[in-house]
């Protein structure tokens, strides 16, 4: 039976979400109308605003939809000239210039936060950073759903968010933008959400979106990723008992609950991924955006890996569905290929 252990590249649908877009199925109006069934589309948005809103510890008006978090960080970051750091994903260095120093244990020193973007967790590592007051933009996309945030209190001005990640569709996602600031829209036409993004928007994703976050803020006030954090800690004492030069990078830091970032020196992370794929589990090579090419992490070599190493690393992210019999079995099956390796390398 297979394993599903690559959360961070999308989360599984959520039953609520997949309830959500079956019943916006059958809304039929256009949510720019003013007529009954235009209003029925319009509330089913307004709806999934609030309950990203509550879930995100912002207000309704902050909110507005997008198509992806991609999307998101063009809109709030193409032509704005910020800094970030070579750590940041793709969506977010190809606007900015990627000069922000970043430290052994995936720290990144940010002197001005207006002019900077910084993700508030890696997709790759977990590691999880303490956002400056007047921070320019945040790539939340990871942490929505596995850890609380809180908009408001974050002091960012902008804030991007993936519906995929925390068990919503794909093709839906939101960015929150502090009130009162001033962005160009990306996309023109009829004005919709706010002016900010127009185009008929999505209902049927964004109804999954709004189910979902709001699912996942329920899981994390009543625990469930703390039981999964538990599994991630099991899973990584038993490859370190039984494979001594494994690296766990960000162990000991502050880190997202069920991700774990696994440096096997020698071995080539694509190869595991197939080894492990082939033995029945899904997990990767980094982030899901660029897993297809063969190199080393950007993530690593930021915080000071060699070459080497960086491209000897595989992430597997646990979620709540993920068991105990699941993390033992990718144990066993992990180290087994692990001793394989290491024999025929001597």
């Amino acid at each position: 039976m297979r394993a599903y252990l690559d959360w961070n590249a999308t989360a599984p649908l959520r039953p609520e979400a997949r309830a959500a877009m079956i019943a916006a199925m059958d809304v039929v109006g256009n949510p720019s109308s003013v007529h009954g069934e235009g209003r029925a589309a319009s509330a089913l948005i307004e709806r999934a605003r609030a309950q990203v809103a509550e879930a995100c510890g912002a207000l309704g008006a902050d909110v507005v939809f997008v198509s992806s978090a991609t999307e998101g960080c063009a809109m709030m970051l193409a032509g704005r000239g910020l800094s970030c750091a070579a750590l940041e994903h793709e969506a977010v260095t190809a606007w900015c210039d990627a000069s922000l120093p970043v430290d052994a244990v995936g720290r990144v020193t940010v002197a001005d936060p207006g002019a900077s973007a910084l993700q508030l967790a890696n997709s790759e590592t977990g590691i999880v950073q303490a956002l400056p007051p007047g921070l320019a933009f945040c790539d939340a996309t990871q942490a929505v759903g596995k850890m609380p945030v809180a908009f408001d209190w974050s002091g960012a001005t902008a804030m991007v968010l993936s519906a995929h990640k925390f068990g919503g569709p794909k093709g839906a996602a939101a960015v929150l933008l502090r009130r009162g600031t001033d962005v160009p829209a990306m996309i023109r036409g009829g004005g919709q959400e706010m002016g900010r993004r127009s185009g008929t928007e999505n209902i049927i994703g964004i109804a999954g979106l709004g189910a979902a976050v709001e699912a996942s803020a329920r899981d994390l006030a009543n625990g469930v990723w703390e039981r999964v954090a538990q599994l991630r800690n099991i899973l990584e004492t038993a490859l370190a008992s039984g494979a001594k030069e494994t690296i766990f990078v960000g162990n000991g830091s502050a880190r997202l609950p069920n991700t774990s970032c696994i440096v096997s020196p020698g071995w080539r992370g694509e190869t595991q991924v197939m080894q492990m794929d082939l033995a029945g589990f899904a997990v990767s090579a980094g982030s899901a955006c660029s897993s297809g090419k063969v190199r080393a992490s950007r993530v690593l070599g930021a915080m000071g890996f060699d070459d080497g190493a960086a491209a000897s690393a595989i992430r597997v992210s646990l979620g709540p569905d993920t068991t105990l019999e699941q993390v033992d079995r990718f144990a066993d099956r992990w180290l087994a290929q692990e001793r394989k390796y290491r024999a025929k390398a001597a």
